[in-house]
Order: C-alpha cells, then sequence, then structure tokens
C-alpha cells in the first residue's frame, strides 16, 4: 500500500508550481491591523520560493506585520520614520525627515500605494513642491523619499525605487562670503569683554560648530599640555534640550589647542569659578565650560544672538556664525595648510566635503599657481 503524502504542519505555508514555470508559495502572515491574510511570494526554482517561505515563516514567529497588499504612503512613511529613523538616526535628522513627511509627502502623495507610484508621479510632485516652495526643499523631499522608499525595497514591500530614476532638482549653492582676516581680528578686538570671548576664539579658530561649544565639557580640555577633545554636542528639538554625538569625524579626534585660545579658556575658568561663588546654593554644577550665572548650559541659540549683536556693535558684516567654520578654513589654507589636515581640523567625514563647501578658497590658490605660471612663462618669453 503506498505511503500518504506528507505534508507541512498547519502554519508553514506551501509551495506549488505555476502553469508558468515558476514556483508559488503561500504563507498565512500577520496585517497591520492585528487579522491574518494570505501572502503569496514567487521563485523561478523551488528553492528560491522555499527560501521566501522559511523568511515570511521567521517574520511570523517575530511577530512582525506583512501587508499582502502594497501600503499607502500615508501609512508606510509614518511607519518607516518611527521604527526605522527614529530609533538609529540623530533626532535632528529624525525632525527634519518628519517636517517633509508631515507636510508635503503625505498631504501630496499620501493615498499612492507604495507598488502604484511611478516615475511620472515623483516627478509631478517634484515640479509642484518646488513651485510651492523652494527648489531645497523639493530637493530635500526627494531626499527623504527615496530613503524611504529604499527602506521599502528592503523589506520587500517593492521591487524597485522609482525615486531614483527620477532627477533632484537642481539648488544653487549660495556664495561663501566669510569675513576677511582683518574683519576676523576686529571682530575678536570687539569681543574681548563678551562673556562668549571664549566661545567665539573657538569657532574662529578651530572651526567649532555651536552645538560642539555649548556642549564642551571642562574634562576635555587640558590647559597644560594644550589639547582638546569634543566628545558631545547640545542640541535642541522639538523644545528639548539633549545631548548627541558630535558629527563627522570630531569624536575620535584630540585636537591640538591653539596657543591663542588658552588665555581666553582660562579667563572662562577663572569667570566660571567667580559665578559659582555668588551663585552659591543656587549653582548647578554641570561641568560644560560655557554656562549660565547659575551653572546651567548655555542654550546654543543664545551664542548666535550674542555672535551677531557684538559684529553689529563693531559695525561688522553679520555673518552666520557657522560661517566662522568657512573662515578658520580660509584662513588655514591661506597659511597654506593641505586640505586633509583642514579636514580633520574641522571634522568632515570626507574631503570631498571640505573642498566641496570651500571651493572659493581652492579657487584663490587657483589663481596663485597661475600667477606663478605667468612669472615663468614671461620670463622664459623674454630671454627669447
Amino acid at each position: 500500500m503506498p505511503g500518504q503524502r506528507k505534508r507541512n504542519p498547519n502554519g508553514a505555508g506551501t509551495i506549488t508550481k505555476r502553469k508558468d514555470g515558476r514556483y508559488q508559495c503561500a504563507v498565512y502572515v500577520l496585517q497591520p491591523d492585528g487579522t491574518r491574510a494570505r501572502k503569496f511570494a514567487y521563485g523561478k526554482t523551488w528553492a528560491e520560493c522555499d527560501a521566501k517561505r522559511r523568511a515570511l515563516l521567521d517574520k511570523v514567529a517575530s511577530g512582525v506585520p506583512v501587508p499582502t497588499r502594497s501600503a499607502k504612503l500615508a501609512d508606510w512613511l509614518p511607519y518607516w520614520l518611527d521604527n526605522m529613523i527614529k530609533p538609529k538616526r540623530k533626532r535632528t535628522t529624525y525632525a527634519k525627515y518628519e517636517v517633509h513627511v508631515r507636510l508635503y509627502l503625505v498631504p501630496m502623495l499620501g493615498t499612492k500605494r507604495l507598488e502604484s507610484l511611478s516615475v511620472a508621479d515623483v516627478r509631478r510632485f517634484l515640479v509642484r513642491l518646488e513651485k510651492d516652495t523652494t527648489a531645497a526643499t523639493a530637493k530635500e523631499s526627494h531626499k527623504v523619499l527615496r530613503t524611504a522608499l529604499s527602506a521599502a525595497c528592503r523589506e520587500e514591500l517593492i521591487t524597485r525605487n522609482v525615486v531614483t530614476l527620477t532627477e533632484p532638482p537642481r539648488v544653487e549653492q549660495p556664495d561663501i562670503t566669510p569675513w576677511t582676516l582683518e574683519e576676523t581680528l576686529s571682530f575678536l578686538a570687539a569681543a574681548r569683554t563678551d562673556p562668549l570671548y571664549a566661545a567665539f576664539m573657538l569657532a574662529i579658530a578651530l572651526g567649532f560648530r555651536r552645538g560642539e561649544i555649548v556642549g564642551l565639557r571642562w574634562q576635555d580640555v587640558d590647559l597644560d599640555k594644550r589639547v582638546i577633545r569634543v566628545r558631545k554636542q547640545r542640541q535642541r528639538v522639538g523644545g528639548e534640550a539633549y545631548e548627541d554625538d558630535p558629527k563627522g569625524r570630531r569624536r575620535k579626534q584630540a585636537l591640538p589647542l591653539p596657543a591663542i585660545c588658552v588665555a581666553p579658556l582660562r579667563w572662562q575658568r577663572m569667570r566660571q569659578a567667580s559665578m559659582r561663588e555668588r551663585a552659591g546654593s543656587d549653582w548647578q554644577e554641570s561641568g560644560y565650560v560655557f554656562t549660565t550665572r547659575t551653572g546651567r548650559p548655555v542654550e546654543p541659540r543664545n551664542v548666535y544672538r550674542s555672535f551677531t549683536r557684538v559684529a553689529a556693535n563693531a559695525e561688522l558684516r553679520v555673518i552666520r556664525l557657522h560661517d566662522a567654520r568657512h573662515g578658520c578654513a580660509t584662513l588655514l589654507t591661506a597659511a597654506g595648510v593641505a586640505p586633509r589636515v583642514v579636514m580633520e581640523i574641522l571634522g568632515h567625514s570626507q574631503i570631498a566635503v571640505t573642498m566641496n563647501v570651500y571651493t572659493h578658497v581652492v579657487q584663490d590658490t587657483q589663481r596663485e599657481a597661475v600667477s606663478h605660471m605667468d612669472r615663468l612663462l614671461k620670463r622664459r618669453v623674454d630671454r627669447e
């Protein structure tokens, strides 16, 4: 008597061969709404199809929802933000992505399903958004949507990312005009009596970012050995102040402290000791280099406010505090420092970032090189 054909246990799914020669598996999976539904997957061979069946069963065992129908962007984008961006990326990144999802992507593309979104849909969205806002906003939304759909591809919810097939809007980079050496020296002279004078010196001499300045602690400053580290930065997002890891290569660095920064930092330490004595029991020890009169950390925006106030009082062009980093690069390059060293000092993760941001510095160097060439060729022509 022939033996009975073995069947997979209940819930293990089935594999069948289709008329077109491909194999098809079917597994009951969990839906986002808590119900169960049958999910189909396909493969050219039985082994390929069985691997997909096992992958679906693993998700079932882990309680991961697997939609049988492609989700709408209005459902996928918030899920992607909360489960893939929020746990792994910086809060500032999450906040920036959330704004684009809430204000632009969901209102304008939310009804589209992942599987039905087309290149034409994305292109029309970008054209409309650029018209209603700016090219920079449309370009950033393009980046957010591309990242979200790349995650959907990895989750095997869609087979291709149509956003990668569309060109983002072109954004003209604004001309960067940092202070000249004379303007920088005038600012430092005017800021000498300001409580944040040492902070401005770090921004100009080492290119510190605003968050890196207010997040600096005394334990990371060695004035005797003239070494400084940036281990944390302070940010404020959604009304909440918090500490985060610094950008780029900062955390891995122990930077030599320029001699011009040592005296202002010593003065800051003495000034803070005086404030601590006057505050008495109201003092809140935080360990930060720059604090309020009661020891609390300085708000990042207040550093910029003081910076612009001093510049305006000195009748200087008012620039962004971040542009002090550009000025730092300008001064270092003018002094003949190699771009790679400038990159290390400013904490960029890639040399391309340094070169792209400070193209104007490179152009000045090119003009000097061409001038040398002119002198050499003119000398040879004059001889002949």
